[in-house]
């Protein structure tokens, strides 16, 4: 079982403690990693993206000249999509992107994804982070101490306080383990877990 070592605000040694072999020490496999990164990404896109057709523009309800002897091409309407001002051939329309994935496929990811960073050594686990308000240059400053710039914060439940600390830092984020996802932990170089964020994790994954 992984063994990591739990530090406090001050970025002292504060304990130890085990990590679970699941979530931690899993198979890293890239080709699932991969897969649930791209269905995370299609279900963002809002899909809303359109243009007009031929239908839709507004005018072209005459006939812009009679059909024979004028010497001219054949036309029956001015919103052409041959025509300046006409509608567009195949263009964009609104369409859902989304997808869905087997929730044991994404549970795989995740803890592959986690295994991943753990073994990189950028896991780091820290006893609390107390914060007497949303202070952004409290919460800044414990993160210069620990030396950590672009990192993911995991706590165990909503905390606004901690959210709006966190807000205006940039590349600092914070998740709360029910709303962990890949895409997250991939995208940050560091995670910095609370001990009670491991703690409902084993709870909530390990049943």
């Amino acid at each position: 079982m992984p063994e990591i070592n739990i530090l406090n605000k001050d970025n002292k040694p504060a304990g130890s403690m085990d990590l679970p072999a699941d979530i931690f020490g899993a198979p890293v496999n890239k080709g699932l990693l991969h897969a649930v990164v791209r269905n995370y990404l299609a279900n963002q896109r809002q899909g809303t993206a359109a243009t007009k057709t031929k239908g839709l523009v507004s005018g072209g309800g005459k006939k812009p000249w009679k059909q024979k002897h004028t010497g001219r091409a054949r036309a029956g309407s001015s919103r052409s999509p041959l025509w300046r001002g006409g509608g567009t051939i195949f263009g964009p329309m609104p369409r859902d992107y989304s997808y869905k994935l087997p929730k044991k496929s994404k549970w795989a990811a995740l803890s592959s994804a986690l295994s991943a960073k753990f073994s990189d050594g950028e896991v780091v686990v820290v006893e609390d982070l107390p914060m007497t308000g949303p202070k952004t240059k409290a919460l800044n400053s414990v993160l210069t101490v620990m030396g950590l710039k672009n990192v993911l914060i995991v706590i165990p439940d909503k905390n606004n306080i901690l959210a709006l600390a966190a807000r205006n830092i940039p590349q600092v984020n914070v998740k709360e383990v029910s709303a962990l996802n890949v895409y997250d932990v991939l995208l940050h170089e560091k995670l910095l877990f609370t001990k009670g964020a491991v703690e409902y994790m084993k709870k909530v994954y390990l049943g």
